[in-house]
C-alpha cells in the first residue's frame, strides 16, 4: 500500500495548535461565526464581479470570462521567513539580469561550459536582434515574478521564474483591498506589511529606467495587445493606478526618432513602454509580419536610445524551464555565491539518461513543456489517467527537447474556508520584483495562488485555482 506524503500546514505545523505567525488569527476565527464569515465569502465575489475582476480562458467554448476565485482566509507569512526569502529573490534576480546581458553580450558563461551553447543558439526565445544591444540602465528585467513553493517550515524551493510579463499582481492589490472592506478589525490587531504602493513604486521604477532621449521628464505608457487577452483587466488597472496611458500598438507610431501616442491634442512622445506584447507581435518589421499589436518600427527606436521597452526584448529566455535546471550554476557563476533559494530538481529531456529515466517514471513525475505557461502543456503524473501517460510518452519520445520533468513535491497547505470549516489546500506564491539601475524592490506579499480542488496540486486560475491574500507581518 502506497504511503501518502505529508504535507506541510502552514497554519498548524502538522501540530494541534497555530503556528506563532497564524496564532492572532487562528484566535480570532475561533470567535466568529462561521455562517457570518460565508456571507462574507459570497460578498466577496460580490465585490470582484462588481469591480470586473476578470480572465479570459483560451480555448474554451463556454464564456470566455471568468471570476478567479478568492478564499477569504489569509495566507500569513512571518517577517523572519520574509526577510530570508526577500535576500534568496534578490540574489536571483540579480544574476538573471547579469545573465540576459552576458548572453547578449561577451556570453562569457558559455565560454565557461556552464550551461551548453546550444540551448541559447536554438532557443526560440533568444533573440539575435538584442545582440551587442544594452538596454538603458542596463536593466533587462524590470518586472519580474518568482514562483516559490515551500515543502516544510524553513524548505521553500523555485517553481520558475518570470521575467518576460509576469502577471497576476492586479489580483495581489485587489485581494488586500478586499480584505480591508471585509475584515477592518484584523488589520487593526494584526500588523501586516502594506502593499498598496505597488502602483507608485511600479511607476517610480520605470522612470529610473528612463532611455537617453528622455528629456528631463519621463512619459510612461502601457501597451495591451487589447480587450481580448487574459490579462487585460490587470493591464488597465496598472494603468489607471498608474496614472499613465494604456495604448495598444494602433494608438503609436514613430515620428521623428521616437515612439508617439496619440492624444486628443496631437501626438505626444513616449519614453518607457511597459508592454504586455509578447516579442513575436512587439515590432512587424523586426519580427512577425502579420502582427497587428505591435508598432512597426518600434525595434529601430529602441537600438537607437529614443525609447526604453520594460521588460527588454529577448528576456523571455530566462523564463525557459531548461534554462531553469541551470540557475544555481548561473547564480553563482554571476554572484560567487551559493543559491540561497533551492531549485526543484530537473530532468532535462533532451539527455538520453534523462529522458529514460523520465519515460520509466513517469507516473511519478510532473512533466513540463520548456516554454510553457499557465499551467497548459503540463502533465502531472500522479493524477493522470493511463490515456494521458500514453499521449504524454508519445510527445516525450517525439520530441524530448521541448520537455523537463521534476518530481511530485509534497506542496505545503494553507487552510481555505468550505461549507463545513477549515479545509487544507496546496499553495504556491509568486512575490513581484521591480528592477530600476541602483535598487530592487521586492512587495511584501505577493500573489498566493491555491489549488481549490481537494488534492489537486495544480494552482493556475486557467485550471481551476484561486487566490488569496498574501500576510507579511511586520515584525
Amino acid at each position: 500500500m502506497t504511503k501518502r506524503p505529508t504535507f506541510f500546514d502552514e497554519m498548524t505545523g502538522n501540530t494541534d495548535g497555530a503556528r506563532r505567525p497564524y496564532q492572532p488569527y487562528e484566535a480570532w476565527f475561533r470567535s466568529e461565526d462561521l455562517r457570518e464569515l460565508r456571507k462574507k465569502s459570497i460578498e466577496a465575489e460580490r465585490f470582484f464581479r462588481r469591480t470586473g475582476i476578470t480572465f479570459n480562458v483560451y480555448g474554451q467554448d463556454e464564456a470566455d470570462e471568468r471570476l478567479i476565485p478568492f478564499d477569504i482566509v489569509p495566507r500569513i507569512i512571518s517577517g523572519r521567513e520574509w526577510a530570508r526569502l526577500t535576500k534568496g529573490i534578490e540574489q536571483r534576480v540579480r544574476a538573471i539580469n547579469a545573465f540576459l546581458y552576458d548572453i547578449y553580450h561577451r556570453q562569457e558563461i558559455l565560454r565557461a561550459g556552464r550551461v551548453p551553447a546550444e540551448l541559447i543558439s536554438r532557443n526560440e526565445a533568444f533573440l539575435p536582434q538584442m545582440i551587442g544591444m544594452p538596454p538603458p540602465g542596463n536593466v533587462y528585467t524590470h518586472i519580474v515574478g518568482v514562483d516559490l513553493v515551500r515543502t516544510d517550515e524553513d524548505e521553500f524551493y523555485v517553481l520558475e521564474d518570470n521575467a518576460r510579463t509576469p502577471s497576476g499582481v492586479s489580483y495581489m492589490l485587489e485581494n488586500r483591498e478586499t480584505m480591508l472592506q471585509m475584515f477592518p478589525e484584523l488589520f487593526s490587531r494584526i500588523k501586516v506589511r502594506e502593499v498598496k504602493d505597488y502602483p507608485v513604486q511600479l511607476r517610480r521604477s520605470l522612470a529610473a529606467c528612463a532611455p537617453p532621449a528622455a528629456n528631463g521628464g519621463c512619459t510612461v505608457a502601457v501597451l495591451t495587445p487589447g480587450i481580448h487577452n487574459s490579462a487585460y483587466f490587470e493591464h488597465a488597472f496598472l494603468a489607471d493606478h498608474m496614472g499613465v496611458q494604456l495604448v495598444e500598438g494602433s494608438d503609436l507610431r514613430v515620428i521623428d526618432g521616437r515612439i508617439a501616442m496619440r492624444t486628443t491634442r496631437g501626438y505626444q512622445p513616449i519614453d518607457v513602454l511597459y508592454r504586455r506584447v509578447d516579442d513575436d507581435f512587439l515590432d512587424p518589421l523586426n519580427f512577425n509580419p502579420d502582427s497587428m499589436l505591435g508598432v512597426p518600427g518600434i525595434m529601430d527606436v529602441y537600438r537607437a536610445g529614443g525609447i526604453t521597452i520594460a521588460n527588454a526584448p529577448g528576456t523571455g529566455i530566462a523564463d525557459d524551464k531548461a534554462i531553469y535546471s541551470y540557475m544555481p550554476d548561473i547564480v553563482e557563476f554571476y554572484t560567487g555565491e551559493k543559491a540561497i533559494l533551492k531549485n526543484v530538481p530537473t530532468w532535462r529531456c533532451s539527455e538520453p539518461d534523462a529522458l529514460a529515466y523520465v519515460l520509466d517514471n513517469l507516473s511519478d513525475l510532473v512533466v513540463k513543456e520548456v516554454h510553457g505557461s499557465g499551467g497548459y502543456g503540463m502533465l502531472v503524473g500522479p493524477a493522470a489517467s493511463k490515456k494521458e501517460l500514453a499521449t504524454f510518452r508519445a510527445k516525450l519520445e517525439s520530441k524530448p527537447g521541448n520537455y523537463i520533468a521534476q518530481p511530485t513535491l509534497a506542496l505545503s497547505t494553507v487552510p481555505i474556508l468550505t461549507q463545513k470549516g477549515l479545509a487544507p489546500r496546496h499553495v504556491d506564491l509568486r512575490p513581484f520584483v521591480l528592477v530600476s539601475p541602483d535598487r530592487i524592490n521586492i512587495t511584501p506579499g505577493g500573489l498566493t495562488r491555491v489549488a481549490l480542488k481537494k488534492g489537486s496540486l495544480v494552482v493556475n486560475s486557467s485550471q481551476g485555482g484561486g487566490t488569496k491574500d498574501t500576510w507579511v507581518l511586520e515584525e
